[in-house]
């Protein structure tokens, strides 16, 4: 009952940000297919909760016999998505100008990290090097060490996965004016470079530093950080605006003269081990107990294991359990054509006889290209 059901994807398997975009667009309502490598078959975690939602069709795709079949499913498909290195899907004969000759509506997506064309196209990389060079990674983490990696959110999800998405659900609805299909260059750089959008402004209004933890949003502001309670675990603050900091400081009993001065930067630092020591004499509960729902900008920083017993989390199920396993559930959430979680991950080539039945092939094709080893 998703926004996209009656929308066919097919996923070229992969690793990262075409799998979450794929998990996505199944999610949303969409039928994906992923095709799997045919030497993988029968490979795969039912808790792979990346490749949530899709159907296996497993294909060995030096056979010409294969190609062929992708090309069928092709003629049926909306969207194409994949993550190889720029060439790779024109080596294979399955490029957007082949594939587009036999479905010119066709939505091709194409995820990686440097992007189809400059000096590093064909260069290997992963997360950490795509948002160094877009200014990312270096914008994160403490003046005197090195920057902080931010797991791989920032360019394989936010920056590539996200972007896609919004790529490809753009392209399929310019078709509905101009019927025509086309190339969606998704990379990791671009991304995560538009996610900077904001402080490149901040920077030519001179309200932004490159300095590591010496801005408002980057934990160099005593009022937007995180600070470790008297149990060892932490509680983060983001009050920003005047009247949520004023009541960071009623809560937390602080009279000192010196916090009055909220963005007088050179101050800074002495507040924030000011503010450090006053969190350490509770715990993390006792904080939640004095401050929760309060308009301070206050939450407790919980691991994975503890965020989907949050309260807040419980209510809105925000994490459901799907054959056992833990996972966010679909967002964002829509009134009338709520997505969901189609099944848990399938092992590698799990359907591939009924996903050909299923977009037209007969039986005995089927037996045909599974005793070839074709499928």
């Amino acid at each position: 009952m998703g926004p996209l059901t009656g929308i066919r994807v097919i996923e070229m398997a992969g690793i990262g940000p075409g799998p979450f975009c794929a998990m996505m667009l199944s999610d949303l309502g969409a039928e994906v297919i992923r095709i799997d490598r045919l030497a993988l078959k029968g490979t795969g975690n039912r808790a792979q909760v990346l490749n949530r939602g899709r159907r296996s069709l497993a294909l060995d795709l030096k056979s010409p016999q294969a190609i062929e079949i992708l090309f069928r499913l092709v003629e049926k498909a909306d969207v194409l998505l994949e993550g190889f290195r720029p060439g790779v899907m024109e080596r294979l004969g399955i490029g957007p100008d082949a594939c587009h000759a036999r479905n010119p509506r066709l939505v091709f997506g194409r995820m990686t990290g440097w992007g189809q064309t400059g000096p590093l196209a064909h260069t290997a990389g992963h997360d950490i090097n795509y948002i160094s060079i877009a200014g990312a990674l270096g914008a994160m983490g403490y003046a005197d060490r090195p920057p902080a990696p931010p797991l791989n959110l920032v360019g394989d999800f936010g920056g590539g996965a996200m972007y896609l998405l919004t790529g490809i659900l753009a392209a399929l609805l310019e078709r509905q004016t101009s019927g025509k299909g086309q190339v969606v260059d998704a990379a990791m750089t671009d991304g995560t470079a538009s996610l900077l959008s904001p402080f490149y402004g901040l920077m030519a209004m001179n309200l932004w530093t490159t300095k590591r933890h010496s801005n408002k949003l980057d934990g160099g502001a005593h009022y937007y950080g995180c600070y470790e309670c008297a149990d060892g675990k932490f509680i983060s603050f983001g009050s920003i605006e005047p009247q949520f900091y004023a009541l960071l400081l009623q809560h937390c009993n602080i009279s000192d003269p010196q916090f009055d001065a909220q963005q007088e930067q050179h101050n800074w630092p002495e507040l924030r081990e000011k503010l450090a020591a006053i969190v350490k004499t509770k715990t993390r509960d006792e904080w939640c107990g004095v401050i929760e729902g309060s308009d301070v900008c206050f939450a407790p920083v919980l691991d994975l294991e503890e965020a989907p017993r949050h309260p807040h989390n419980v209510a809105r199920n925000t994490f459901v359990e799907v054959d056992g396993i833990t996972q966010p559930a679909p967002a964002p959430r829509f009134s009338r054509t709520q997505g969901s979680i189609q099944h848990s991950a399938a092992l590698v080539g799990e359907h591939s006889e009924a996903i050909l039945r299923d977009w037209g092939y007969s039986d005995a094709e089927i037996t045909t290209l599974r005793t070839t080893n074709v499928i």
